[in-house]
């Protein structure tokens, strides 16, 4: 599908066939979305230039992903794409500066898309050209990159109470209550971690755009790239700092899991060691040797019982007064 914006934010949605000679030429930016042969070829005799394609995109190689030609500068970025799904992917946009205009070619809807289209005729004096209009959903990009990230450090403010506060009260825990809290700290280790990829992505792509000529020659969309490029280098620190604070609950909560199979496995030591007196008694009793005093007194089997609770009791009181139990 091709969505084509003129500089005040009105959009027109462009069919394939359409003769490239009927484009409106006062578009700023042109929305490839999933974009078929026929609609690469149209904008292709639009403007004049290749359209990446597909495979275009997936190739991780810097000099494919940030290039410059005679008529046009292309670059691709990598966004994350369905943050609150659980299942965080990152897809590959390519962005082409060609004629004044703005060309995004992608297989995907990221969040930040839909809020540059809905806040894009809210923009003071509009986007002139593509240019300022790239700037300008960048910083979309890194505003919803950051929303992003405030949602991960308060969904993991709310995981670290569940794993310390509930075990500092005393509340006793569902059985592999602690295993099912690791699989949610590594779904936020894959989000933030797939976030820090997107920002190292677009800190390269800022870069390079801000080295062009062509943004050289523009000073308010040169100051906003700059401003834009120190929003993605304090996000990509406190990514960081996420990133570590994740780390540490990991190894927080596998050290709990730890003490609470040693708690488990401490009972089951210290009761075999209270038994084990007893035991002892009662294997001396049941021997089957005929000269055994005890066997003929009146009060032997009451003697042999008390014997076995009076060795259970003192090894379990000598624990607590140990500190053991």
């Amino acid at each position: 599908m091709i969505t084509v914006y003129d500089a005040r934010g009105e959009a027109l949605v462009v069919e394939s066939d359409m003769p490239p000679e009927n484009l409106p030429e006062d578009i700023v930016w042109i929305d490839l979305l999933h974009p078929d042969k026929a609609e690469d070829r149209l904008i292709e005799r639009f403007l004049g230039i290749e359209i990446p394609t597909r495979e275009d995109l997936k190739d991780i190689e810097p000099s494919s992903r940030l290039y410059s030609t005679e008529d046009a500068i292309f670059m691709t970025a990598s966004l994350v794409c369905r943050a609150e799904s659980g299942h965080p992917v990152l897809t590959d946009i390519a962005f082409v500066l060609a004629r004044g205009k703005l060309i995004t070619v992608r297989y995907d809807e990221p969040k930040s898309f839909d809020l540059f289209r809905a806040a894009l005729h809210r923009i003071p004096g509009g986007c002139r050209n593509g240019t300022m209009l790239a700037m300008r959903l960048f910083e979309t990009v890194v505003d919803r990159t950051a929303e992003i990230l405030e949602h991960a450090v308060a969904k993991l403010d709310e995981l670290s109470m569940q794993v310390f506060v509930e075990r500092r009260v005393g509340k006793r825990r569902p059985p592999h209550y602690l295993e099912a809290k690791l699989l949610d700290v590594a779904s936020y280790h894959r989000l933030v971690a797939k976030t820090r990829d997107s920002l190292a992505s677009l800190s390269r792509l800022l870069t390079y755009v801000y080295a062009t000529p062509l943004l050289q020659q523009e000073k308010e969309a040169r100051d906003l790239c700059r401003t834009v490029t120190l929003d993605v280098q304090s996000l990509s620190e406190h990514a960081s700092f996420i990133a570590n604070n994740i780390t540490f609950l990991l190894d927080a909560s596998l050290g709990l899991i730890g003490v609470e199979q040693n708690a488990i496995i401490k009972i089951f030591s210290i009761a075999s060691v209270v038994f084990l007196p007893p035991t002892l008694v009662a294997s001396l009793y049941g021997m089957n040797f005929a000269h055994m005093p005890e066997l003929q007194w009146t009060y032997g089997y009451p003697m042999a019982l008390l014997a076995m609770v009076i060795s259970a009791v003192i090894p379990f009181y000598f624990f607590r007064w140990k500190g053991w139990l």
